[in-house]
């Protein structure tokens, strides 16, 4: 499911450790050294070399390659090298400082997206690093209606199992098709469904919306493209519903972006390189009939390129 090719034989930690060094000393940065290390690493071999780095050099790497490195590779590496609950927690706090509207879509993936138990240890971490609850935070970074929606989404412990109630799923479709039919999207109800219900349910829910009104909950919010609210409601269910093909058109979406969305494509393969971006590359070929390494190539380019190409396999 991961792509990351792990070297084998791996070297100690200590080894890697004095690699890097290497590489950051004289009078340019060896950036080809620093990816042939650490895209070749999963993210226990990074943390231990984190660890080792720090132990042996006294100097915190994250740091040194924040200094050493710039532009998209920069940032591309700082969240790799990251723990991995470590870098949700940047990255939600960075997706709320954005300037104008908060980056709605990573909150949503990591609420929507992640066991309640992973994005519980994911609000912990955010608590510890910004002595701020996440919940906290979107209250005051948010208003409204998304306010309303993120807010609920943070708060949630939602149940994981499998199981259903039929009709349940039937009752709370008519629901939500009430609730859409008179375009009441910020309706307290419609997002205690969204927010509340195990993904399981919902699923439930959604497949008996489609079927008794011969159209997706999703098309059905497609009233009004250019309404933000209800973009983020898509992305709830979509999350919700088929996350594989979510990431893949959030791939799709950042590739042909005209100057290519950097900062979109670099979550996606950071975050789930050493998960299940295999999965991911494999429906992106399905859906395009073109290489997600060949679709990168073709809109990158230098360090930041190689980089990207390495985390995939290559």
């Amino acid at each position: 499911m991961a792509t990351v090719m792990v070297r084998d034989p791996v070297p100690t930690p200590l080894e890697d450790a004095e690699a890097i060094r290497k590489s950051l000393q004289g009078w340019g940065t060896d950036e080809k050294g620093l990816i042939e290390v650490l895209a070749h690493r999963n993210a226990e071999q990074r943390q231990a070399i984190r660890l080792a780095y720090e132990e042996h050099y006294q100097e915190d790497l994250i740091k040194r390659l924040e200094s050493e490195l710039f532009g998209d590779f920069e940032k591309a590496m700082y969240r790799w090298i990251l723990e991995p609950v470590e870098r949700d927690a940047t990255l939600a706090n960075a997706a709320l400082n954005n300037n104008a509207l908060p980056d709605y879509p990573v909150l949503i993936e990591m609420a929507c997206v992640k066991s309640p138990d992973e994005f519980l240890v994911v609000k912990r971490a955010y608590q510890w690093r910004y002595k701020r609850s996440l919940e906290e935070d979107i209250a005051s970074h948010t208003t409204g209606d998304f306010r309303k929606l993120l807010f609920a989404l943070a708060s949630a412990y939602k149940y994981d199992g499998l199981e259903i109630n039929a009709p349940l799923a039937k009752s709370e479709s008519d629901i939500l098709w009430k609730l859409i039919e008179k375009k009441s999207y910020n309706d307290d109800e419609l997002i205690r469904i969204l927010t509340t219900r195990s993904n399981a349910q919902l699923n439930a829910t959604f497949n008996m919306f489609k079927d008794e009104h011969n159209i997706s909950i999703t098309k059905s919010l497609l009233e009004d493209p250019a309404n933000e609210f209800l973009v983020a409601l898509r992305i709830v269910i979509r999350c919700i519903s088929n996350p594989t093909k979510y990431f893949v058109k959030v791939l799709r979406k950042a590739i042909h972006h005209p100057g290519t969305d950097e900062d979109s494509l670099t979550r996606v393969i950071v975050t789930h390189a050493d998960k299940d971006l295999k999965v991911i590359k494999e429906k992106y070929y399905e859906r395009d009939s073109v290489t997600l390494e060949d679709a990168i190539a073709k809109e990158t380019s230098g360090h930041y390129k190689a980089f990207l190409l390495a985390l995939l396999g290559n």
